[in-house]
């Protein structure tokens, strides 16, 4: 179906954007399709002694701005179409928080639960031969993503130094600490969505000492979400969900003690002395601050009216449909876009590479403050473009992120 496929939203997303900015047809036209992508076979030997060969891509989406940034996916239902999209979606991220890269992504079509770890391994290392005159340090840098962690990273970034013939960790990005990673990056999505919460705070006048959160979708940045808004801003998380179901509490939940009940029972469900609430009512709670950490499109124009939340920070990708941004907008609903919210990842990220090629290592210290600085500027940029235009903070993020991309295009003389 055309109108599900993700690239043609992202290119509508643009449209929107570009009529906005009185942006020519030609560049329009130029920043519609990626500059750039590969598609690529990887033979790889299976345990069983048979050769399984492989599709995988990578899209560079732009550059005007920096080497590409952007994850590789392994999903048995990869397609080149949400790998442009991804890719898309990248560049803007980048540019929304001013680091200078742009925007590219990766995928292999594969079902990784089906792997061992010996074919995870080759067939990081046959993409990487596939791949490795497209990517490096000064063009292009990959990171994980869906199914994909720091050990293939470091798969990933061995084989490309092998084939260099030097060790080449500013590659990749996202790889363990001992192999180039970055301290700081465990948390970067939730404390970069965090930081925006607290700028969002001080012009909606919230105190965030004892202020109300709920969390949809307790995994890393759910987590991290609640452990940074209790420990270093004073607030109360309330409520939080799973996959399987939720807890609500109105004394407030010790993140800690959740996330290590649901290690030890693979859910946050029975966490004792709280009452159940569902991964539907947690989205209507009433709270000050909305964390939706799980899925895409969880809140539509059927929900959107009854969220009571002040403000609505999207860690996880896609959680808000058109219809629902329009609602929450007119009701008063504070929205911190996905792409500029959880953009706290990324940056880290870009924190990795500059350590990487400067031989630096940098401590949490010296990293949260950076991140910090970025997070706010590019939080307050997308502020006051959404004051100066009249419109949500989703549209005012593509205006800052598409406005940057232009100039950098049009500078450097390509349209």
């Amino acid at each position: 179906m055309a109108e599900l496929n993700p690239f043609k939203i992202a290119q509508q997303q643009l449209k929107i954007a570009a009529d906005k900015l009185g942006l020519s047809q030609e560049m329009y036209d130029f920043l519609s399709i990626p500059m750039r992508e590969l598609h690529v076979s990887i033979p790889v030997k299976m345990d069983n002694g048979k050769t399984k060969v492989f599709q995988g891509f990578r899209v560079q989406y732009n550059d005007a701005l920096g080497p590409n940034k952007g994850g590789i996916r392994w999903h048995p239902e990869e397609t080149i179409d949400t790998v442009r999209a991804l890719s898309a979606w990248m560049t803007w991220k980048c540019a929304v928080v001013n680091i200078p890269l742009g925007g590219g992504k990766g995928g292999i079509i594969c079902n990784p639960k089906e792997l061992s770890e010996g074919e995870k391994e080759r067939l990081a290392r046959g993409y990487i031969r596939a791949i490795n005159y497209f990517i490096g340090p000064e063009k292009d840098i990959p990171a994980p993503d869906v199914y994909t962690t720091p050990q293939i990273m470091s798969w990933m970034m061995d084989e490309f130094s092998k084939l260099r013939g030097y060790y080449s960790p500013g590659v990749i990005t996202g790889k363990p600490i001992i192999n180039g990673g970055s301290q700081g990056r465990g948390d970067a999505t939730a404390r970069g969505g965090v930081y925006t919460v607290r700028e969002a705070a001080k012009i909606l006048n919230i105190d965030l000492k004892g202020c109300t959160v709920a969390v949809q979708g307790y995994g890393n940045a759910g987590y991290f979400a609640a452990k940074i808004m209790t420990e270093e801003m004073g607030a109360k998380v309330v409520a939080v969900t799973d996959s399987k179901g939720g807890i609500y509490c109105e004394d407030g939940l010790d993140p800690e003690a959740v996330k290590k009940f649901k290690a030890e029972t693979s859910s946050v469900i029975n966490f004792p002395g709280s009452k159940p609430i569902s991964n539907e009512e947690i989205l209507e709670l009433k709270c000050d601050v909305l964390f939706p950490s799980a899925l895409e499109n969880v809140l539509t124009d059927k929900n959107a009216g009854n969220v009571k939340a002040k403000i609505s920070c999207e860690l996880a990708n896609g959680p808000t449909t058109p219809e629902a941004d329009e609602i929450l907008y007119k009701n008063g609903v504070f929205v911190i876009p996905d792409f500029l919210a959880n953009a706290g990842g990324v940056t880290v990220s870009y924190f990795e590479w500059v350590q990487n090629i400067h031989g630096n290592v940098w401590t949490a210290e010296e990293v949260r403050p950076k991140l910090d600085n970025k997070m706010t500027l590019a939080f307050h940029d997308v502020y006051n473009m959404s004051k100066k235009h009249g419109v949500h903070m989703r549209t005012a993020a593509y205006l800052v992120a598409v406005q940057r991309v232009a100039d950098a295009v049009k500078i450097r003389g390509w349209i």
